[in-house]
């Protein structure tokens, strides 16, 4: 794995780079860095995986535009940098997949729909094409409250649990501490703008509708963020979809089922490269 890192309008951002291959992007959602993704680091041969701290996270600044549309800019940049831009010659086949996790999800579509031609294909890991209901919105709001008067140590200790399992928490409660101390890390600056940015963000399940490529949707049974019914109606929108249910998982299954997901990942990523135009 080589660390690396680019100079993005004045900030800089860092990601991690691994393997040859055809180009997979992971983004990470909230509050987690690029080592949300560790358990699928060194599983997929044969792919070039690149894995980013998005702005304001682990060791990424914030950069001045932290809308989804802003980040995705940015996560474009950092594989237009990483590729050489070897991959947007005019006539070049698409040769990328991006799967987001929750607000990278957000990202993902964002990324999709300005620029189809980049992708091979994309992926929503507990995430969603939809727009924040009223009810959430409202959530978002009491969110951003906690933080700004009781400060992010509070919304690490009351937030965080929330997003696993009954199973893990039984199971692994040592991962959710870790998940802890990591969000303890986190400014009050960049999860406030996460807060408005996801609040704000618009609804993108036309480019579901719209996609000509096979898009992978992965959902954990227990997963109090993103509702199971939501991600089923997605899955319906696209032509071609991989939907997977994670049995024993809430918000963060790339964790809390680590080889079930290799193991739907790399079918995905195989089958989708393997039909590529």
């Amino acid at each position: 794995m080589q660390e690396k890192e680019i100079t993005y309008k004045h900030k800089k951002i860092f990601y991690r780079s691994i393997g040859d291959g055809p180009v997979v992007v992971l983004l990470h959602g909230v509050p987690f860095d690029g080592g949300l993704w560790s358990n699928q680091f060194h599983v997929f041969p044969g792919f070039k995986l690149i894995i980013p701290d998005l702005p304001g996270s682990g060791r990424s600044e914030i950069i001045d535009d932290m809308s989804m549309e802003g980040m995705a800019e940015c996560v474009k940049e950092i594989i237009i940098h990483e590729t050489a831009s070897l991959f947007f010659k005019s006539g070049e086949p698409h040769s990328v997949i991006v799967i987001g996790h929750s607000m990278g999800g957000y990202i993902t579509l964002a990324l999709a729909e300005k620029y189809p031609e980049l992708l091979n294909g994309f992926g929503l890991f507990s995430s969603s094409a939809y727009a924040d209901s009223e009810e959430r919105k409202a959530g978002r709001k009491k969110t951003i409250q906690l933080i700004q008067e009781k400060g992010v140590e509070e919304f690490a200790k009351t937030s965080v649990p929330n997003l696993y399992s009954p199973v893990t928490k039984e199971q692994n409660p040592a991962l959710i501490e870790q998940q802890i101390e990591i969000a303890r890390n986190f400014s009050a600056e960049s999860l406030v703008n996460y807060q408005m940015a996801m609040m704000h963000r618009k609804d993108r399940s036309e480019v579901l509708r719209k996609a000509t490529v096979p898009i992978f949707f992965a959902l954990g049974r227990f997963d109090l963020v993103i509702p199971l019914k939501d991600g089923l109606e997605q899955g319906s929108l696209g032509d071609l979809s991989y939907f997977h249910v994670l049995e024993n998982a809430g918000h963060v299954g790339m964790m809390e089922e680590a080889s079930e997901t290799n193991t739907i990942l790399l079918n995905y990523l195989t089958n989708t490269c393997r039909f590529a135009p």
